[in-house]
């Protein structure tokens, strides 16, 4: 049996097409997992314009955020039944014995490889999962709103785990893409007074972020940062895709504050950092999740504290994706769901 899938084919840019594929096998420890929907994240587009900065195994489909039904489970997966409403995590490959898996951090594995660049993704009909990434999907959440668990969890990891917030705090955040709106939505539920900032072009968005409370900033952020006594934001969280917003962070954090980077940048940083020792900052990476965080973020979803209805902007039959990834490269939307056919 075969279904069109969304190949990223080769590593010259534009090298995504539909193609038709085999039905998976799976193994002992797997589900074989049917799709319902699929988000279309900002990697997938960075691989299709090829300005990404992370080994792909060329040809892979791509779709790492995603939920369906279980269709076949392996000989060994003992917790899971077909038709179960799942979504699953983004670590496909993991070494059980590196130390970082048994401490529970398996998305900080160095040899981790992912859905859509190290194994097939979602964007088709099946999926190979194996069962231990699989989440209950609880009832009365949509496939649509429930396959965006995965951008959530990132956002959760990066404001409730690696951030220092508390109730009152005033938080910057930089970038109002899907993570960024994300991440000033659940600082908000932390209790933040919270500055979303974007360029000229990202109004549209940042009318999206006002929605959760968020105030929304075009350009300069540094009247905001201090309003309350002149000396910067507690928090800022980077979550743009370049390096240089780090050093606007820099300059908007107050001295003993806390910068998260959450963005990707692969670019030098061609600046000086001595703002970071001269205010005393802390700054932290955050990249991923892990189980818990999953199970956090699946509640919210379900008793509607986190709402992801705002940020979509539309759900298209795979065989349309090329018009969802333009949509979203454009800034049309800020995010696109797929839907298998």
């Amino acid at each position: 049996m075969k279904s069109l899938a969304v190949v990223n084919y080769a590593p010259e840019k534009g090298s995504v097409e539909i193609r038709e594929i085999e039905k998976p096998t799976i193994g002992d420890d797997d589900v074989l997992l049917e799709v319902a929907n699929v988000g279309v994240c900002g990697s997938d587009l960075h691989q299709w314009t090829s300005d990404h900065s992370w080994p792909v195994n060329y040809p892979v489909v791509l779709g790492h955020e995603f939920g369906g039904y279980v269709a076949e489970v392996g000989s060994r997966v003992s917790c899971w039944k077909e038709g179960d409403r799942v979504v699953s995590e983004t670590a496909a490959v993991i070494d059980p014995d590196n130390p970082m898996c048994r401490r529970g951090l398996y998305n900080l594995d160095p040899t981790r490889k992912g859905f859509g660049y190290g194994v097939n993704g979602a964007m088709t009909k099946y999926v190979r999962v194996p069962a231990r990434c699989l989440h209950y999907v609880p009832e009365g959440l949509p496939f649509e709103q429930a396959c965006l668990t995965e951008p959530c969890s990132v956002a959760y990891n990066a404001v409730v785990e690696n951030s220092r917030i508390k109730p009152g705090d005033r938080v910057i955040v930089l970038g109002p893409g899907t993570i960024g709106i994300l991440c000033a939505a659940v600082a908000r539920l932390c209790g933040a007074e919270v500055a979303l900032v974007g360029l000229e072009g990202d109004k549209q968005r940042l009318e999206i972020a006002r929605q959760y409370g968020c105030e929304g900033i075009v350009g300069d952020a540094t009247e905001w940062a201090l309003k309350r006594d002149g000396l910067g934001a507690d928090c800022v969280i980077d979550a743009a895709g370049v390096s240089i917003t780090l050093k606007t962070a820099l300059q908007l954090v107050r001295p003993s504050g806390h910068i998260t980077k959450v963005g990707w940048g692969p670019q030098p940083l061609n600046f000086s950092i001595d703002p970071l020792v001269q205010k005393n900052v802390t700054l932290q990476g955050s990249f991923s999740h892990n189980w818990p965080v999953w199970e956090r973020v699946l509640a919210l979803l379900a008793s509607g504290q986190l709402n992801v209805k705002p940020i979509i902007g539309g759900v298209w039959p795979v065989t349309e994706w090329h018009e969802a990834f333009e949509k979203m490269h454009k800034g049309d939307v800020v995010k696109s769901v797929l839907k298998p056919v």
